[in-house]
């Protein structure tokens, strides 16, 4: 029978079947389809204590991403810098698919806390145990994910200043400052205008940093 994750991964096999490989949102795509696949994985063998609350949190998170994808022309803020440079030539795969990390990890994750845990009438901490194996399963493959996407030998000039940009970004950084973000929302839920502003202002950070992970690099001139 199908689930929720289920919906959700044909979702993203969708997208993937009708995006060009090279675009950004796809390179993000094919990443975040990984882990959701992982998750569903997770769940059917027994790795969650709570399978109820792990699947609400996953579904609710994928769809803060579907979301923004289905509202491409007026995305959060967030999204905005993926969608922008998605064809650029100078932006390389490993780039797209940590800005969409950033995204939808250090915006969409604590909005998806709380909406979880409205769904569930529960609090963030009641969630914290899948919170951390999910986020235990991202910081799993990141590493795989650079290796992956690395440019080759052939691109080998500019491997420094994109070792150098994306090392200015960690996943570990951005997962402890969703948890955070997400105890503060919870927090400001009786305050709408002040939790309002705090998520606008969340919003605008990440997509600045998210515009700063996709600074195109261009080659420079071979020496004659």
């Amino acid at each position: 029978m199908d689930t929720p994750v289920d919906a959700v991964v044909s979702r993203m096999r969708a997208l993937d079947a009708a995006l060009h490989p090279r675009d950004g949102v796809a390179v993000f795509n094919r990443v975040y389809l990984a882990v959701t696949e992982a998750v569903d994985r997770w769940v059917d063998t027994g790795r969650f204590a709570d399978a109820h609350a792990a699947i609400t949190l996953d579904v609710r998170f994928a769809q803060r991403y579907l979301a923004a994808v289905a509202e491409e022309r007026r995305p959060p803020a967030c999204w905005r810098p993926l969608f922008q440079f998605r064809r650029h030539p100078g932006v390389r795969p490993l780039q797209f698919a940590l800005a969409g990390i950033n995204a939808h990890i250090g915006h969409d994750l604590a909005l998806a806390v709380v909406d979880t845990c409205r769904t569930l009438g529960c609090a963030p901490v009641d969630l914290e145990d899948e919170f951390d194996m999910v986020g235990d399963l991202l910081l799993s493959l990141e590493e795989r994910i650079r290796d992956d996407l690395m440019p080759g030998p052939d691109l080998f000039r500019i491997a420094d200043p994109l070792t150098h940009l994306l090392g200015s970004w960690s996943l570990e950084r951005a997962r402890d400052a969703a948890w955070t973000a997400a105890r503060a929302l919870w927090a400001l839920r009786e305050l709408p205008d002040v939790a309002g502003e705090f998520t606008e202002r969340l919003d605008t950070a990440v997509g600045f940093a998210g515009r700063m992970l996709l600074t195109p690099l261009t080659e420079p001139p071979l020496r004659r």
